[in-house]
């Protein structure tokens, strides 16, 4: 006996997946009515119930459980295998970000691009991932941390990464307010890259003998300083946020520039993805905007 038609057991999975014959057939741009005749010409193939009609839906029977888990794998994997070669629109664009530029700094402003331009549909995947443009054909351009040079792609440079000592409010108050002592004197939450010591130097201040706590990721540093454990020298981007809500403080008028900046990176291929490029402009431009407030928000 040859195989089942390919559709049949990709109708089969989407409709034991959602459990629902009307939203399995929609995913597949076809009727119930032709997605159910589907079903019963593979449950006949096979010789036994997939699955069971209920009055709020289907079911998989146990036959069907044991075929999903063996077939539903390698469907995925084929269309998974096939998503690069799909033509690309130019009103669909693929976007990878870390997720704390994601979160803190992309998100926050995305509805502006949205409303701008509402033909476009961006997806956006936030991960801390290297993306390949070579292999990974699905992505038109990243936002990447660094000094901008990666091979193979072009990188233009966006913000600046600025550090900051920063506390919670509860933190601040118990030691007495801002400039009530040396920064030294306070707790302070260290870090493996040394940018305390950049930060003495740079103010000419003594540095501590210890720190309270070190963290070598700026999530759990940005949430150990928003708990109140210590004093981050937190990323101003990272943490913007925090500090407009008022969750955290800036207890200095001194920044330290950090060595990696922020930075929009895409292939060549993107130079011809009109959305890719709408998304780009306006991307220069938030940037810019951002670039100019902080200039006034530190002088």
């Amino acid at each position: 006996m040859s195989g089942p038609p390919l559709q049949f057991l990709h109708g089969f999975v989407l409709a034991a997946r959602m459990g629902n014959m009307s939203r399995a057939a929609e995913a597949m741009n076809v009727t119930v009515s032709a997605l159910s005749h589907q079903m019963r010409q593979l449950e006949q193939r096979l010789g036994y119930p997939l699955l069971l009609r209920q009055a709020r839906g289907v079911e998989a029977t146990p036959e069907g459980r044991r075929l999903l888990d063996q077939v539903g794998p390698h469907l995925d994997a084929i269309n998974e295998a096939f998503r690069p070669f799909q033509a690309r629109r130019d009103c669909v664009l693929s976007v990878s970000a870390v997720p704390t530029m994601a979160s803190a700094w992309l998100v926050p402003r995305l509805g502006r691009f949205v409303a701008a331009h509402p033909q476009i549909e961006i997806n956006l995947q936030s991960n801390q991932l290297l993306i390949d443009f070579e292999r990974q054909l699905q992505f038109d351009g990243a936002m990447r941390i660094g000094d901008g040079r990666w091979p193979g792609v072009i990188a233009e440079p966006l913000i600046d990464e600025w550090l900051v000592p920063m506390a919670s409010p509860a933190l601040v108050q118990r030691m007495g307010g801002i400039g009530a002592k040396p920064l030294a004197e306070w707790p302070l939450l260290g870090d493996p890259d040394g940018e305390w010591d950049r930060w003495f130097a740079l103010t000419g201040s003594k540095a501590p003998k210890r720190y309270v706590a070190i963290f070598d990721d700026s999530e759990s540093h940005h949430r150990a300083a928003l708990e109140g454990v210590g004093v981050a020298l937190g990323r101003v981007t990272r943490a913007q946020l925090l500090l407009q809500s008022g969750q955290l403080q800036l207890l200095s008028d001194h920044r330290l520039k950090t060595a990696w900046s922020h930075w929009l990176v895409y292939p060549e291929r993107s130079k011809s993805h009109a959305g890719f490029q709408a998304f780009r402009q306006w991307l220069h431009a938030e940037a810019a905007e951002y670039r100019v407030m902080m200039g006034e928000q530190q002088q």
